[in-house]
């Protein structure tokens, strides 16, 4: 297996940076395009946990559109093959002062483009 083709790391990255723009900026429909339209797409939140693309765009819809401002760090996206990446970063917002964030998110390459199948977002003591 080929890891971290160049090509595949660039389009996730791409995809990766759609994700936190549309993230930041609170644009739920780019936030519901981005994650696979399929029965078992999972998200792990910091107080949710959420199983298929219903429960995940109530959650987006529900969601204040306050405080979501947030710097990246150790941003690491490492693809397995030609259809398969993992992105996980850390981040941190002045409203979490002292606490850091991290979230992994599994990107499959679909008919439709790079899809999130799962992702997880946990804060910690930094």
């Amino acid at each position: 297996m080929d890891i971290n083709l160049s090509d595949v790391v660039a389009e996730v990255t791409a995809a990766f940076d759609r994700y936190e723009t549309a993230l930041v900026g609170n644009d739920v429909a780019a936030l519901d395009a981005l994650f696979w339209d399929g029965p078992h797409t999972i998200r792990y939140g910091i107080g949710e946990n959420l199983y298929g693309p219903e429960e995940i765009a109530a959650f987006r819809a529900g969601r204040s559109p306050v405080g979501l401002a947030r710097t990246l760090g150790r941003t690491q996206i490492t693809a397995y093959g030609r259809d398969t990446a993992i992105a996980a970063t850390l981040f941190y917002r002045d409203s979490l002062p002292g606490k850091v964030g991290r979230q992994m998110q599994t990107w499959v390459r679909m008919p439709e483009g790079w899809r999130v199948v799962a992702a997880h977002v946990s804060i910690i003591d930094g």
